[in-house]
């Protein structure tokens, strides 16, 4: 029998909801019947829209997902302003106060405490500008992630940008392609570098050569069925389909129609593309789109250009994140900013639109690593820029424990997390910055703080991979966090092997002190953290973490999941001001 979800959606899906929101929106957020919240708050992601946690009733999440995190002059200030009249909330965030904007890991931003009341007028402020919340959440076409400077980029092969852009012109609200079984996400790379980390993707396009006719053509060699979530990661798998980029678009379109009509529909937890590889296989996966849903002959695939990928790769050395100084085919530079977490407050924000616009084109562009890029900046305008004050602590030189850090949204806001996790790992970065020396040669490492199995901060992937869970020290119920080692990217990618459980919250920095000590004095001259885990064996690995209290001071380790806002002086469920009325002023639980 189909899901719940399902239901819900052949009722009323795609472009018709938001007449829906515009009508609650005008009538308010008591006019949404409490029986239904569950079947709206499930459409409503379709535009973007998330219901923020318990204790938050009527605030929302909004995501604004530019194809692979382009943002145009004048988007970035113009989400920046939105940020600042509508996503304020009722209570200040110790480290990041109250009003700020949190780029993701899939190129997007997200702003919180959003009120259903305004919501078509921030549509409207979105489209002045050519921006759109369409399909950033709900089962479909999520946004399209890739090379955050294709198309300004020395190493690149194909333009990965232009398809990017392509690809999200056909598929978004496209009525054939808006209602999937689950999320559909798609990567497409053109670089050396690999940034568009195809391999944890639904459906990924990855530069490749092929001889046709007798010319070497660039185009994609095309992967599915890559994904994080729950406890069943998956590396997208090839598929044996060469595909030149005037070609791609028919390709996407049918591999999305193949999921379509055979992805699981009764079953959510089953309804992902990477388990129907896994039971159909590559192999009837490309018979199939060859035979029900293109109408010309597949290429075999070309040969791949993964050899050179760097990212996220696990190098000691390798700084391959776009963090930095970067010379643009154009002779300009790029400045690649790092964003703690990826949150930036907004009078930051502010300041780094004036930057952009003063010394560059305006133009900012989001990575995967929840970092942004300043693109068109002539050389003689670079020192200029770089003596803004706001770029002291958004610097194209960080520390690479903070340069490593990834966080997802937490129970700061998020319904499936566990714990606390953006201002925790805020917390973890000071500390390791202030008292752990990395081994010699080490100035990349990654550490991804995931509040659960959801995987939003990609914790397979990283070097250092943490995992929300409970546990009890001295007799309390306490956070604690899985910790994993050894995950990457790359030509051959890892997932990290998960060696400790339940390590209460703060004892985590003591225990990756420990770790990189005993790398230190163990490893083979100048190997990569990488190379030293994938040396041993899980029970090896699990001896080198030693937790420990140290000074590290840990504020969030009650249950966060039980309080309506974790930063709160009075932080219990019963003290509330959700929901809210637009105007802010609390509505009684009797009225």
């Amino acid at each position: 029998m189909p899901t719940d979800v399902e239901h819900w959606k052949d009722e009323l899906y795609g472009t018709e909801i938001r007449a829906e929101i515009e009508r609650f929106a005008e009538e308010g957020w008591e006019s949404i019947p409490e029986d239904e919240r569950d079947a709206w708050f499930e459409r409503f992601k379709w535009f973007g829209l998330y219901h923020q946690r318990a204790g938050q009733e009527s605030y929302f999440m909004l995501r604004i997902g530019p194809p692979s995190g382009v943002l145009e002059p004048g988007q970035f200030r113009r989400i920046v302003e939105i940020a600042d009249e509508f996503s304020r909330g009722p209570a200040e965030n110790p480290e990041f106060g109250n009003g700020w904007l949190d780029v993701t890991t899939r190129q997007a931003i997200q702003l919180h405490w959003i009120r259903l009341e305004d919501v078509p007028e921030i549509f409207d402020r979105l489209e002045d500008v050519g921006l759109s919340t369409v399909q950033a959440c709900g089962d479909s076409w999520r946004n399209i992630v890739g090379c955050p400077v294709a198309g300004k980029d020395k190493h690149e092969h194909v333009d990965a940008g232009a398809l990017a852009t392509e690809l999200n012109e056909t598929f978004k609200q496209n009525e054939a392609h808006s209602n999937l079984p689950r999320k559909w996400k798609v990567s497409v790379t053109g670089c050396d570098e690999g940034c568009g980390q195809g391999d944890i993707n639904d459906l990924s396009f990855e530069p490749a050569e092929k001889e046709i006719d007798g010319e070497t053509v660039t185009g994609y060699n095309v992967r599915v069925g890559g994904g994080l979530s729950r406890n069943e990661p998956r590396f997208a798998r090839n598929i044996d389909v060469f595909t030149t980029p005037e070609q791609a678009v028919d390709v996407a379109g049918g591999l999305s129609a193949l999921f379509r009509d055979h992805g699981d529909r009764e079953n959510r937890y089953n309804a992902r593309m990477k388990f129907l590889v896994d039971e159909w296989g590559p192999e009837n996966v490309r018979e199939t789109l060859q035979a029900d849903y293109v109408d010309f002959e597949l290429e075999t695939a070309g040969d791949d250009l993964r050899e050179s990928y760097s990212y996220n790769a696990g190098d000691a050395d390798g700084k391959h994140d776009h963090v930095g100084i970067h010379e643009q085919v154009d002779g300009n530079v790029y400045v690649g900013l790092n964003v703690l977490v990826g949150r930036i407050g907004i009078d930051d924000a502010y300041e780094i639109a004036d930057a952009a616009e003063a010394y560059a084109s305006g133009e900012v562009r989001l990575t995967q690593r929840q970092n942004i890029i300043l693109t068109d900046v002539p050389e003689e305008n670079l020192d200029t820029l770089l003596a803004e004050p706001v770029f002291e602590e958004y610097s194209p030189d960080p520390h690479p424990f903070q340069r490593g850090s990834i966080a997802c949204t937490g129970t700061e806001f998020c319904s499936l997390s566990i714990v606390e996790t953006k201002n925790r790992q805020v917390r973890y970065a000071r500390w390791l910055k202030e008292n752990v020396d990395l081994p010699d040669g080490v100035e990349d490492f990654h550490i991804h703080l995931s509040g659960c199995t959801a995987s939003c901060a990609q914790p397979q992937i990283a070097d250092v991979s943490l995992r929300g869970m409970k546990t009890r020290k001295n007799g309390e119920p306490v956070e604690a966090l899985d910790i994993g080692l050894g995950g990457g990217l790359g030509e051959s990618p890892q997932f990290a092997s998960w060696v400790a459980e339940r390590i209460p919250a703060d004892e985590v920095p003591g225990a990756i002190a420990t770790l990189l000590e005993n790398f230190a004095a163990a490893r083979d001259g100048d190997e990569s953290f990488r190379e030293f885990v994938l040396e041993r064996d899980d029970d090896e690995l699990a001896d080198l973490i030693e937790p420990e209290e140290t000074d590290y001071d840990d504020p969030y380790m009650h249950n966060t999941k039980r309080t309506w806002y974790p930063y709160a002086e009075d932080d219990g469920l019963d003290a509330s001001p959700a929901p809210a009325r637009a105007d802010g002023t609390p509505i009684p639980s009797d009225d």
